[in-house]
């Protein structure tokens, strides 16, 4: 399979709704692919589309899993998960995923760290909701882990973000609204990677709902040497 968006030291942008589905290895389940690293069990970003009834055969996630229910309902031997559910599986997790009535779920794969060992399950629908930063905005946490953050964030309408970098980058996936920032407007569906150190001033006028996630991408030797800091092991 040809790799997608490999170059993590570039930022990437992939409207999906432009992207056509294509077929996995179940007939029954559908892929939108938006970063890929090669074949299956690589590093992976894709929307997964789960026709009523479809079931996927058990598989190990060797560098893990997580993702975020869109619509439907997901399952596997350890529960089922509505619209809104984020779950993460960690490294060496297995299961065998299926949904009765269908769905559409947002998925990483062979992104988490390897001191990942925890069953997370968060129901954005049910859970608190923290105050943001600035006016405007709600924070949800999902998952803290090596440095690696996993978060949605609700914007309201006309609500502005401060200038920041992104330290180990930043991945953004739009959920409602649209959100924006001086580069562009992006609507739902769309996917945004920017790399190490990456600044943007953002923004909506509308409100926006974002996945977000921080800290996962490398860091070049070169950003330590230039800051007089030894890099971590």
């Amino acid at each position: 399979m040809t790799p997608l968006h490999t170059d993590l030291t570039q930022r990437a942008m992939v409207d999906t709704a432009a992207l056509p589905w294509v077929s996995s290895p179940e007939p029954t389940v559908e892929r939108k692919l938006i970063e890929r690293a090669g074949g299956d069990g690589t590093r992976a970003t894709s929307l997964v589309k789960f026709a009523p009834g479809a079931h996927f055969p058990v598989h190990t996630h060797h560098g893990g899993e997580e993702f975020l229910v869109l619509d439907g309902t997901f399952c596997d031997e350890q529960g089922c998960y509505g619209k809104g559910s984020y779950v993460l599986n960690p490294p060496g997790s297995s299961h065998a995923p299926f949904s009765p009535e269908g769905c559409t779920i947002f998925v990483k794969l062979h992104h988490l760290p390897h001191e990942s060992n925890q069953h997370i399950v968060v129901d954005s629908q049910t859970a608190r909701w923290l105050p943001g930063l600035v006016d405007g905005l709600e924070v949800l946490p999902l998952s803290d882990i090596g440095g690696e953050h996993t978060a949605l964030v609700r914007w309201q309408p006309n609500t502005h973000f401060k200038p920041h970098h992104h330290f180990g980058g930043e991945e953004i996936f739009v959920l409602e609204g649209e959100f924006c920032d001086e580069t562009g407007r992006y609507p739902v569906g769309s996917w945004l990677r920017s790399p190490h150190w990456s600044k943007h001033t953002p923004f909506t006028d509308t409100g926006c709902t974002i996945f977000v996630k921080t800290g996962h991408l490398p860091i070049p030797d070169s950003w330590f040497a230039q800051h007089s800091i030894q890099p971590t092991t």
